[in-house]
């Protein structure tokens, strides 16, 4: 029976001279051919170093066409493919490596700073153009197919590390695979369908929500090594993308641009917004032009790929991320463990064959995590009596003050739909009297007094709900793939421009 462990050289059969890959910096593109001739000749040198099942091989490097030599050579091979996050700060980055502890390093020279200094010996090969292959021909072939399994790993991505050290994630090949089945079948992709990655390949959304899906389905894949918002929107129309992934930071700079506001967009399906929650008024920037937008919803652990929504139901259902894709089950359970009735907030349970296997080193974690086969994500979600899910904001973000249950990305949809707000964001701080107080951090757009922001919530949410305090910034805090840092807010609360409301 044909083996589906190695899918890559299956579709390279059936389209090899279809483009897979285009860079965008220098209009550089390969066939899944010549892709397939990169991915040959990395395996080939990989395994004449020593490289074999298990060992894992990393790479540190903006968006390049060496993630997917790299990818797919380790696919061959049987080890781990790993991409660090190059916007780690030093002592973070050295933790991770020390953590998985690879064979090789694929390496921008530009962070060769980075790790210069790292305790340990392994192999750094310089990525510093798209033919960097020259220097690692071999005369060895690599002939040997390991015996595979679909449970063994096949790449391991580090999650953010805000709450704690950073954690592997184990993806193996049924776990990868499952998600570009799950996407293509779910979300229809062609291989007619081109798409833009802008976000960081070292991050599931960058690699694993349209790229590898639509490398399975023989589509094509536009890669940017930085994400400029003028140019995001110009390599779209430039390379007719059909579909694309944003943050919700990269939309919010997307649609101040001059070129967006004057550009049509013909050949785009819809636009995909992922990571965090949202903003409303992003939906309707892009509902006036009468473009197709949607919000999916994953995590590293669990694909990324979870839901689907139909673009037609996206203003009918605003902020839901839909329902269930076809190869995964999702429940939502209260504190008494038992699944919540339509509309009733608790935890999002996520169960199928694109579920990442473990933690590289931290089996309590993963204990923790999977139970009964199930991932407990930690974000709270509901579903409406028509099936349609809704994401509320993390577990452990939920305020509660004076007895009262408050889900900070309710309050923070109404602040940012104010025309003077430009973003916000909603936490709960300690307090004597109320145990929680809600208190929103805000970056405007034109001046606005506390007062009257908080007159703004009356009008539309229950007064527990409503900010305490007002902190004005002139921007809020991120995490490496452009979420919003809580954690960083509630730590650095030492700012001389705040409002209380009494």
């Amino acid at each position: 029976m044909k083996s589906d462990i190695n899918w890559f050289e299956s579709r390279v059969s059936l389209t090899p001279n279809e483009i897979a890959i285009i860079d965008s910096h220098t209009n550089d593109s390969w066939t899944y051919a010549a892709l397939h001739r990169r991915v040959a000749e990395v395996a080939n040198y990989f395994h004449s170093k020593g490289i074999r099942k298990g060992d894992r091989v990393a790479i540190l490097a903006p968006n390049h066409i060496s993630y997917f030599d790299f990818f797919f050579a380790v696919m061959k091979i049987g080890a781990i493919f790993i991409p660090l996050n190059w916007r780690l700060a030093e002592a973070e980055l050295e933790y991770v490596i020390k953590d998985c502890d690879p064979k090789i390093i694929g390496i921008d020279p530009l962070f060769a700073d980075k790790i210069k200094s790292m305790d340990g010996n392994p192999e750094l090969i310089l990525i510093e153009h798209n033919d960097y292959l020259n220097e690692l021909i071999t005369e060895k072939q690599f002939t040997i197919k390991p015996q595979l399994k679909e449970e063994d790993p096949l790449a391991m991505i580090y999650t953010g590390g805000t709450t704690g050290r950073p954690k592997g994630v184990v993806l193996s090949h049924r776990s990868i695979l499952w998600n570009a089945l799950n996407t293509t079948i779910s979300w229809d992709l062609t291989q007619n369908d081109t798409t833009l990655t802008c976000l960081p390949m070292f991050h599931t959304g960058g690699l694993n929500v349209y790229s590898l899906p639509l490398l399975l389905v023989g589509g094509r894949v536009v890669i940017s090594s930085e994400f400029d918002p003028e140019r995001a929107v110009e390599d779209l129309i430039t390379y007719k993308c059909t579909v694309v992934l944003f943050v919700p930071t990269m939309y919010h700079m997307i649609i101040q641009t001059d070129i967006f506001k004057r550009s049509s967009f013909p050949d785009m399906k819809v636009f995909v917004s992922g990571g965090a929650p949202c903003p409303l008024k992003i939906y309707h920037a892009f509902s006036e032009k009468g473009l197709a937008f949607k919000e999916g919803y994953g995590l590293t652990e669990a694909g990324p790929n979870n839901f689907y929504i139909d673009t037609e139901d996206t203003l009918r259902k605003l902020g839901s991320v839909g329902k269930p894709m076809i190869f995964n089950d999702i429940k939502i359970i209260g504190e008494d463990g038992l699944m919540t009735e339509p509309d009733e907030v608790g935890e999002l349970l996520i169960r199928g064959n694109h579920a990442f296997e473990y933690y590289w080193n931290k089996p309590e974690d993963t204990k923790e995590t999977i139970k009964g086969g199930w991932i407990h994500t930690g974000d709270l979600a509901r579903r409406d009596k028509d099936g349609f899910f809704y994401i509320v904001g993390r577990k452990k973000d939920m305020i509660i003050t004076g007895g009262e249950n408050v889900y900070p990305l309710e309050v923070e949809h109404w602040l940012e739909s104010h025309e003077a707000v430009g973003e916000a964001a909603v936490v709960g701080l300690p307090d004597d009297k109320w145990g929680e107080v809600v208190v929103a951090f805000v970056v405007t757009k034109r001046d606005i007094t506390p007062k009257a922001l908080e007159m703004y919530c009356d009008q539309k949410i229950a007064r527990y709900k409503v900010p305490k305090k007002f902190y004005f910034l002139d921007e809020l805090p991120k995490t490496h793939v452009g979420k919003i840092n809580k954690a960083a807010l509630k730590e650095n609360i030492r700012y001389t421009n705040d409002s209380t409301v009494s």
